[in-house]
C-alpha cells in the first residue's frame, strides 16, 4: 500500500461585522450577531482536529462581548488570532467611504500605517497576544503594504486570491503555493526577501491544468464571447469550472474535485477560508441558505474526512504552516 502524502490543512475565518454586501459599508453601530456562532464553530473544528485561524477586524476586536466569546479558546491555544483590515470601520477613517477605498491597496500608505497600528494595538489589547498574520479586507496586496507589515512584525500575509482580478488590482499570475513575495511586485517571488511569507487561499479548477483553464475563462469572460454566456454554460455542463476551497461558495463535490486535481499537481498546503458573517443566515445576501451554519459545518466536515482518505493531514494555524514551510524551504 502506497504511503499517503502529508499535507497542511489551514482553515482561516475572516471574523467581521455583518452587513448587506450589496449596500454601503458600515462605519459605526456594527452588527456582530454572527460572532455568537463562533464558539459553536470552534467546538466543531476542535473536535475535527482543525487549528483555526481567525482574521479579526477592528469592529470585532473593539467589542467587549465579541472578544469575551472568542478569548477563551484563544487563551487555550486552540486557534490563532490574526489581523484583518476593513478600512471603512478601522480608525482613523480619513478617507471617503466608497468601493474604491474599500480596497486597502488604493489607500495612501501613510493612512494604511495608521490603520494598521490601531488594529494591531487593539488586537493585542483585546486578546493578549500580538498578531503575526494579516489579510486585507476584500483581498489584494502590494509591495509597500507588505514591507509595512514586515516593519510591524508581521511574518505572514494571506491577501492573495489566486486567479482573481478586478478594476482595482489583480492576483493573476501569483503562485498557488506559499512564496516569498517581492516588495517591488507582490505577485512575484523574491528568494532574497525572507521577512514575510505569502500564504494564498486554495483556488483552482476541476481540470488539472489550472493555468490553461484560467486563461480560457479570462478570454471567454470578455467581449465578444461573454455575450453568449459561455462561462455559465461551461459551469453547468461541467466542462470546466473555477472552484474555491470555501464552504460558503462551493459544494462538497466541487471542493473534492479541487482537492483531487490539486494533489495531482503536487499541492501540499490546502487553505480553506470563509467569512464569519456567512454563518448567520441571510446576513450578507451572499450565501443563500436557510441554515447557513449547518450547511457550512457539514461541508467543512465532509472535506476534512475526504482529504484524510487522500493524504495525512497536518492541521495548522496559518503561522504554524508558514513556519513549517520556512523550515522545509531552508529559510
Amino acid at each position: 500500500m502506497n504511503k499517503k502524502e502529508s499535507v497542511d490543512f489551514i482553515l482561516s475565518i475572516d471574523t467581521e461585522e455583518e452587513w448587506d454586501w450589496s449596500g454601503t459599508f458600515p462605519t459605526r453601530d456594527f452588527r456582530l450577531d454572527n460572532i455568537k456562532l463562533i464558539p459553536e464553530l470552534q467546538e466543531m473544528c476542535h473536535a475535527l482536529g482543525i487549528r483555526t485561524t481567525y482574521f479579526v477586524d477592528h469592529a470585532v476586536a473593539d467589542n467587549e462581548e465579541s472578544v469575551a466569546l472568542m478569548k477563551p479558546f484563544s487563551d487555550r491555544g486552540e486557534c490563532e488570532i490574526a489581523a484583518h483590515l476593513h478600512p471603512w470601520c478601522n480608525p482613523p477613517i480619513d478617507e471617503e467611504i466608497n468601493e474604491r477605498n474599500s480596497h486597502v491597496v488604493n489607500l495612501d500608505i501613510a493612512l494604511v500605517e495608521k490603520k494598521l497600528a490601531e488594529l494591531t494595538v487593539t488586537l493585542e489589547t483585546a486578546f493578549g497576544c500580538k498578531p503575526t498574520a494579516f489579510r486585507t479586507g476584500r483581498w489584494g496586496i502590494d509591495g509597500p503594504i507588505l514591507k509595512l507589515l514586515a516593519d510591524y512584525g508581521y511574518t505572514v500575509d494571506s491577501s492573495v486570491y489566486p486567479f482573481y482580478s478586478n478594476e482595482f488590482f489583480t492576483c493573476q499570475g501569483a503562485s498557488l503555493n506559499p512564496y516569498w513575495p517581492s516588495f517591488s511586485d507582490s505577485l512575484k517571488e523574491d528568494r532574497q526577501q525572507n521577512r514575510i511569507i505569502e500564504m494564498p487561499v486554495t483556488v483552482g479548477f476541476n481540470r488539472v491544468n489550472f493555468e490553461l483553464f484560467n486563461h480560457l475563462q479570462e478570454k471567454l469572460s470578455n467581449k465578444p464571447y461573454k455575450w453568449f454566456h459561455p462561462i455559465g454554460l461551461a459551469w453547468h455542463t461541467g466542462i470546466f469550472k473555477k472552484i474555491y476551497l470555501c464552504p460558503e461558495m462551493s459544494t462538497t463535490s466541487d471542493m473534492q474535485s479541487l482537492i483531487d486535481k490539486s494533489l495531482i499537481r503536487g499541492q501540499r498546503v490546502f487553505h480553506m477560508y470563509l467569512h464569519s458573517s456567512s454563518l448567520l443566515s441571510g446576513a450578507t445576501g451572499f450565501m443563500e441558505s436557510k441554515d447557513a451554519f449547518n450547511d457550512i459545518a457539514i461541508r467543512i466536515t465532509n472535506i476534512v474526512k475526504y482529504l484524510s482518505t487522500k493524504a495525512e493531514i497536518n492541521f495548522c494555524t496559518i503561522t504554524e504552516s508558514a513556519n513549517q514551510y520556512m523550515k522545509r524551504d531552508g529559510q
